[in-house]
């Protein structure tokens, strides 16, 4: 079944310093919980360290039943191998908590495009935690209240043509493939709910005063009709290190790529968010709400929406 916008609600909330992560009645029951982080892998520095700390307290809290990652997975160059010293330094030592132990649903970012592509995808088969099955893919989850969410985790980078003949080395993908599968697989969903992730933003909320493009035109032209065409109500990001949430036409794009060095960004535009600040994101779904929440390195949630469907 499409998702009607005109019957689909959503509630804001930008919260101060201080104000500590609630966790829903919901949550203890039929909802279904889990974290996302962006732009992390750097031996722990720049507060990597610091932010898989509270991404384990909150996961622990929340119930948390997996992790997304966003991409740029290992600065600055991704691995060279299933050998490479950064799985510890990068992975494997940072994120211990025990709430964290869970299944971490992947994609790549193009500082991973950088490295040894395949490498992380053959880490599945080590890592019991590890999933990055291919380049690009899509799971069905239960919800605890019935029914499903479809998220599709993509592969943004062959999209953005800047990157071609660079070190971001993506020729050979085909991404008018990558384009048609995920038309013909939201085409096909009925689930009550339907996610995509990539690593790059589509629209952010910031303005262009700084000298940066933070819009991707090429994905602005190419992947946001088909998800429009489906009516998909989030897409979530990394690679933009900062905080940010935006609706434009009653689509929300999030950006999430605060799990290691961030900047401040300008005043947002569009009616939207943004932040400096490092962090993680936390989804809860059930059957008829979604909700969202933007959260710091101290446990702060810097801003929340939940979105509701008849």
């Amino acid at each position: 079944m499409l998702l009607n916008r005109r019957r689909f609600v959503s509630t804001t909330a930008t919260l101060g310093a201080g104000a500590a992560l609630p966790i829903s009645a919901q949550a203890a029951s039929d909802a279904l919980r889990f974290v996302l982080v962006g732009d992390w892998g750097r031996h722990g520095h720049d507060k990597q360290w610091a932010v898989g700390v509270q991404m384990g307290k909150t996961a622990a809290a929340l119930g948390s039943a997996f992790t997304v990652s966003l991409g740029d997975n290992f600065y600055e160059n991704g691995v060279t191998g299933l050998d490479d010293p950064q799985w510890q330094s990068s992975f494997e030592q940072i994120y211990t908590a025990p709430a964290l132990q869970t299944e971490w649903k992947v994609i790549l970012g193009n500082h991973d495009y950088r490295g040894n592509v395949q490498a992380q995808i053959d880490y599945s088969a080590t890592s019991p935690r590890w999933r990055l099955p291919k380049r690009y893919y899509a799971e069905t989850l239960a919800l605890p209240d019935g029914g499903t969410a479809d998220v599709f985790f993509l592969d943004t980078s062959p999209f953005i043509t800047k990157y071609l003949g660079s070190a971001v080395r993506i020729e050979g993908q085909d991404s008018a493939a990558q384009l048609a599968w995920l038309d013909a697989a939201l085409g096909a969903s009925t689930a009550a709910w339907k996610i995509v992730v990539g690593h790059h933003p589509i629209y952010t909320a910031l303005d262009y005063s700084d000298g940066e493009t933070h819009d991707q035109p090429d994905l602005v032209a190419r992947l946001n009709p088909v998800l429009r065409a489906h009516q998909v109500p989030l897409y979530i990001c990394g690679h933009d290190h900062c905080m940010q949430a935006v609706q434009m036409e009653g689509m929300r794009y999030v950006v999430n790529g605060v799990g290691s060095r961030i900047y401040q960004p300008n005043a947002p535009i569009r009616g939207g968010f943004a932040a400096g600040a490092h962090g993680f994101m936390t989804v809860q779904i059930t059957r008829h709400r979604l909700d969202y929440r933007l959260v710091d390195m101290y446990g702060t949630t810097r801003y929340a929406e939940s979105l509701t469907r008849a």
